[in-house]
C-alpha cells in the first residue's frame, strides 16, 4: 500500500481490484474520499488507497521511463534522462544509489519505487519524470 500523501498526479502505481493488476497513471486525486483515479490500458478506474501497490524500482522499468544506461569500468552503472542522473554502485542493485540534477546531489536517498523516483525527479527538475522520451 501506499501512502496517499506520497501519491502525486502523474506518478506510476500498480493498482489491484478482485484478484486483477493493473499499472497505470494517477490522473485524478480525491483527498476527501482519500480515492485514486489510476488510468490503465483499459480505463480510468478510482481505487481505495489500499488497492494501490508501489511498482519496484529496476533496470526495466528505468528503461520504460526511458533512461539511457552507461555500464562504468568499476561496475558501476550510470542511468541517464537529459540532464538527470542516477549512478548505483553496482549493477542491478538499487538499493544504494545517487542521484542529481545539475547542482542537486542526493546520495542514498530513500528509493525503492517508480513513484519515489518519480516525486525526487519532480523536486529537482520542477517537471514530471514521465515515460516521454527527452528531446534536446
Amino acid at each position: 500500500m501506499i501512502k496517499f500523501s506520497d501519491i502525486k498526479i502523474g506518478d506510476y502505481v500498480r493498482a489491484e481490484f478482485e484478484g486483477k493488476t493493473w499499472n497505470g497513471e494517477v490522473v485524478e486525486l480525491n483527498g476527501d474520499e482519500k480515492q485514486i483515479c489510476v488510468q490503465t490500458d483499459v480505463q480510468d478506474f478510482w481505487f481505495e488507497q489500499d488497492q494501490l501497490h508501489p511498482i519496484p524500482l529496476n533496470e526495466e522499468e528505468l528503461t520504460k521511463l526511458h533512461f539511457e544506461k552507461q555500464a562504468n569500468g568499476e561496475g558501476s552503472v550510470k542511468y541517464l534522462k537529459g540532464p538527470f542522473r542516477i549512478v548505483t554502485p553496482v549493477a542491478g542493485d538499487f538499493s544504494q544509489m545517487e542521484i542529481w540534477y545539475r547542482e542537486d546531489r542526493r546520495h542514498n536517498p530513500d528509493i525503492h519505487y517508480v513513484h519515489q523516483l518519480q516525486n525526487h525527479y519532480l523536486q529537482m527538475t520542477k517537471v514530471h519524470l514521465t515515460k516521454d522520451p527527452v528531446h534536446y
